[in-house]
């Protein structure tokens, strides 16, 4: 296997609709495991997930987690956002994704024609997490 570097998403309970969400956009079923089939955590917790996995048929790997109510980091300025990018070849699939990103969230960049020749476009989604979203010219 070969190393791979994978955005795993941080949530305060919303996890498993993120990735229900992230699976109607890319495609695939999520794999969860709970906070409770471990033994962790009490019964408030017990439903969270502890680690979700999203395998999509075009080879993405999305991974998405519950914090513990008292486990909340404050990311501060360490932000990111993820991009999401291909070929002119792969427009319809990158469109298809853009469109289901977009429902219930925010457009701060229209996905058009950028000046530098690209299809570009930026959104923030249901769950606050910010797109970057490419298809090369």
């Amino acid at each position: 296997m070969a190393t791979r570097l994978n955005p795993y998403l941080h949530f305060t309970g919303t996890a498993r609709e993120a990735i229900a969400f992230y699976a109607s956009v890319f495609g695939g079923e999520p794999t969860i495991s709970t906070f409770g089939e471990y033994g962790l955590g009490d019964d408030t917790v017990a439903d969270r997930v502890m680690h979700g996995q999203l395998d999509t048929p075009s080879g993405l790997l999305l991974m998405v987690s519950d914090a513990m109510p008292d486990d909340v980091a404050d990311h501060g300025e360490g932000t990111i956002s993820l991009s999401l990018s291909g070929g002119p070849e792969d427009a319809a699939e990158i469109r298809g994704c853009w469109e289901r990103l977009v429902e219930g969230g925010t457009v701060e960049e229209p996905l058009a024609q950028a000046p530098w020749g690209d299809t570009f476009g930026m959104c923030t989604d249901r769950f606050g997490t910010h797109w970057l979203v490419n298809i090369g010219a």
